[in-house]
């Protein structure tokens, strides 16, 4: 019997009340565990959320530098095997990851390095994914967000994902294996308008389906770009993970860039705030989010250690 194991970003993080988030996971039985080396987690990608960096207010194009908010226990995110409570505020604060409300866990581990990433193959449904049972982390999002980018980012190569400044050119679902071990999956952007409509209809069908039925899908992570305002297209994409319960990580992309506030434009962490603030009805916790720039590899490490310890607890349970 099949045993069907995600990770949800819905724990809910009270002052008063001690909170145990070893939960919500789903996993097919027998899934081979790949080796796993126990080393020190980065502690560079650590931050004090208490003490946040000065911001410079400047009206310039110049980029923008890594920045962390302040932010109160109860918008944190919590990972599986990690438990907080009201006396923990110190503590939890020194483990929050950088540009992020990730704290680092127990299950944070040396295996977060990529060693060797390669191209496995593309499917155009689900069933033809690999089935090797691997966990894997799915990236998604409007078309030109910048997936490719960022995936050529994580495993630190230039080309392993092509990218294109045309949108609309990933059309499959895209299998990479990372340490031979696990996967990272491009998926095909949406909201493509030059796109014709019958491929659009199936490429939102067929991506939507591998969120609902492929079993050892440990994350989705949904990239946003920073750099504009919130649009209703991602709210609703947001909306539709939290409602059919498919664990979910935000990825705000772009993050080195800055509008010129004479021209009305905000700055990528007023983004970022905004659109958290439009998707907290959606949800009874704050997901997990994370900053990112594929130019400066802000969030490179911290996304890494970030799938390390949803990948390793969802190894173990």
């Amino acid at each position: 019997m099949l045993l069907h194991h995600r990770l949800l970003p819905r724990m809910l993080i009270s002052s008063s009340t001690p909170v145990n988030t070893s939960l919500l996971l789903h996993r097919t039985s027998g899934c081979p565990s790949p080796t796993r080396r126990i080393l020190s987690p980065w502690c560079t990608a650590l931050s004090h959320v208490a003490a946040p960096q000065t911001i410079d207010h400047s009206d310039s194009d110049e980029l923008l530098g890594e920045v962390q908010v302040q932010l109160p226990l109860d918008r944190l995110f919590v990972p599986p095997g990690a438990s907080v409570s009201a006396g923990d505020t110190e503590a939890v604060t020194t483990r929050v990851l950088k540009g992020s409300n990730i704290v680092l866990g127990p299950y944070a581990r040396g295996d977060a390095n990529v060693i060797a990433a390669d191209f496995v193959k593309s499917s155009v449904r689900p069933d033809d994914c690999p089935r090797d049972g691997l966990p894997e982390f799915a990236l998604v999002g409007r078309s030109n967000v910048g997936k490719s980018s960022l995936l050529n980012s994580l495993v630190r190569r230039k080309r392993l994902a092509l990218t294109s400044k045309k949108p609309g050119k990933t059309q499959c679902i895209n299998h990479f294996k990372v340490n031979d071990s696990w996967y990272l999956v491009d998926l095909p952007g949406y909201g493509y308008a030059a796109a014709p409509q019958e491929a659009r209809t199936n490429w939102d069908e067929f991506t939507r389906n591998y969120f609902v039925s492929r079993e050892n899908l440990v994350s989705v992570f949904l990239l946003i770009d920073a750099s504009i305002p919130a649009k209703k297209i991602d709210l609703d994409y947001a909306s539709w993970l939290g409602q059919n319960k498919v664990p979910m990580t935000l990825v705000f992309t772009k993050c080195d860039k800055r509008k010129k506030k004479k021209n009305g434009g905000k700055r990528p962490e007023e983004n970022v705030e905004n659109f958290q603030s439009l998707i907290r009805e959606y949800f009874e916790a704050a997901p997990p989010w994370i900053m990112t720039s594929s130019v400066t590899n802000q969030g490179r490490d911290e996304i890494l250690l970030h799938m390390s310890q949803l990948r390793n607890y969802w190894l173990k349970h």
